[in-house]
């Protein structure tokens, strides 16, 4: 949207200037964060008198958004008591301590605000001293380990705080397809974006790429040049290098290397986006308003990408132009989740005059991306939860209802039902009402077979655990709306008429 002078940021499809006025039909401008001070993001903090908690940081965010090539040399001060209670506050509360041994419940207890005006003063003297991260490992739904190094607590503190600062001045910057760990935006936005241009721009091919092991092949030595191409307070900027030579420390010794932000930072999805942007971002946004010869649609979430292209020759030069561009800083494609794709509306009638088989599928977000028709018989997208996801869910369910096999059963009860729940805030999304329901039976079904090794006597029958399940367990229903409402809902055109958003711009604004 588009009020006045204000500049809207693009949402995922765009074509070639040339053509801009159909490109953009189904790219309408997303705002900024913060730029019309909407209360629940957490980067402009509105108190009930709507007056800016942070009134630095609007200040800050105003100046990045005039003035593109503007290196902040002063922003250590907006780093004060009063933002780092906010950066406090923030943090999860049941979090693992780092090597610090502290909690969250203990560093807030009697004394905190002494503690907080202590942080601040060594913070500003220079004296503040990162310390190592703690290396954990989570199991991945493919049965691999993923390394997490987690903080010390007053580390997360201060780079909560940075973060603010930072997103103040990036979020002015990062482009409209990029959708992850940025304020306002989630899992399900990238999605919306994804159906938006898939079923809307004329797409035939999909390339779907994934950067191997990411956060821990980022370079250094490229990460800062890309942070001082704003900041240039050399305060920030000795923070960000503290952290990054911290280190990790496992089994009592610590690691220290030229690449890699450890996972699970709480400043390191900032740090990642930045890096990506540089890298891939401003790249892909030229490459396609330059080089590509018919539509090009570009999501990208993390270190996912989803690229979508009318033309198999696009898609090909585009996959050869990311590979060669990737590893000029240090980064490489997954091989086998790097793949090319015929997908879209047209992809069952061209494979079926070929002789071949279904449309491939493809996954994103957790979920699996189908080429499906409506009963009318026109090209739908259809999104079913990834069969990997659900399972390792459903194993997740089993191992910890063996731990929980002797609490009362309305403790179990109530544990499974905000199980289920969660797993349908997420999935519970248009033609995945399927998967919905299988995994409500899979759970019912490990919850009876736990409740009946419960004893050797165990009497219980199946009738009763039906009627159990019935009363515990949601039943599958849809909670999310059709994509493409909720887009047109978040996103709306400027235009009189919403017919056709400003024909005069291409995805991103080109840098």
């Amino acid at each position: 949207m588009m009020h006045g002078g204000e500049k809207s940021d693009s949402a995922v499809v765009a074509g070639k200037p040339a053509k801009a006025a159909v490109a953009a039909a189904t790219e309408p401008r997303e705002p900024r964060a913060g730029a019309e001070g909407n209360a629940g993001q957490a980067d402009t903090h509105r108190t009930q008198g709507r007056a800016s908690v942070f009134p630095g940081l609007e200040r800050v965010r105003t100046a990045a958004r005039l003035k593109k090539e503007e290196r902040f040399t002063a922003l250590l001060h907006h780093v004060d008591e009063a933002l780092l209670r906010f950066a406090y506050q923030a943090l999860r509360r049941d979090a693992a301590a780092g090597v610090d041994g502290v909690t969250w419940r203990e560093y807030g207890g009697e004394g905190l605000e002494q503690r907080l005006m202590i942080l601040k003063d060594r913070l500003h003297r220079g004296a503040f001293r990162a310390l190592p991260s703690r290396r954990v490992f989570i199991p991945k739904p493919d049965g691999r380990q993923r390394p997490l190094g987690i903080a010390a607590l007053e580390d997360k503190i201060v780079q909560r705080a940075v973060v603010e600062v930072l997103n103040a001045i990036w979020e002015e910057d990062f482009l409209g397809f990029s959708y992850g760990f940025r304020p306002g935006r989630g899992p399900h936005d990238g999605l919306d974006a994804l159906y938006v241009g898939i079923t809307r721009r004329p797409v035939n091919w999909v390339v779907d790429a994934d950067i191997a092991a990411f956060f821990d092949t980022v370079r250094h030595d490229w990460l800062i040049r890309f942070v001082e191409r704003r900041v240039g307070d050399p305060r920030v900027l000795r923070l960000i290098r503290k952290w990054l030579k911290a280190g990790v420390m496992e089994d009592g010794v610590v690691r220290v290397g030229t690449t890699g932000t450890p996972q699970g930072a709480v400043i390191s999805p900032l740090l990642a986006n930045i890096y990506l942007h540089c890298v891939f971002d401003l790249w892909a946004h030229r490459w396609r308003c330059r080089e590509a010869q018919g539509a090009v649609i570009l999501v990208r979430y993390a270190d996912d990408i989803v690229a979508g292209f009318e033309h198999r020759a696009d898609a090909e030069r585009f996959m050869a132009g990311m590979r060669g561009r990737l590893g000029a800083f240090g980064l490489k494609l997954q091989p086998d989740k790097t793949r090319l794709v015929e997908f879209g509306r047209h992809a069952a009638e061209a494979r079926r005059r070929r002789g071949l088989g279904k449309p491939e599928t493809f996954d994103f977000l957790g979920f699996t991306h189908i080429c499906g028709v409506t009963r009318k018989g026109r090209f739908s997208l259809h999104r079913k939860t990834r069969r990997d996801r659900l399972r390792a869910k459903l194993r997740e369910v089993k191992e910890t209802l063996r731990r929980r096999l002797h609490e009362p059963i309305e403790a179990q009860g109530a544990w499974l039902r905000q199980v289920v729940r969660g797993f349908f805030a997420y999935h519970a999304v248009p033609n995945n009402i399927q998967a919905l329901g299988a995994f409500r039976r899979h759970v019912g079904r490990l919850w009876g077979r736990s409740l009946r090794r419960r004893s050797q006597k165990d009497g219980t029958r199946w009738s009763t655990i039906t009627k159990l399940v019935g009363h515990w367990l949601p039943k599958p229903h849809i909670i999310h709306p059709w994509p493409d409402r909720r887009f047109a809902a978040n996103h709306p055109r400027w235009e009189p008429g919403a017919g056709m958003p400003h024909a005069g711009f291409c995805a991103g604004d080109a840098q």
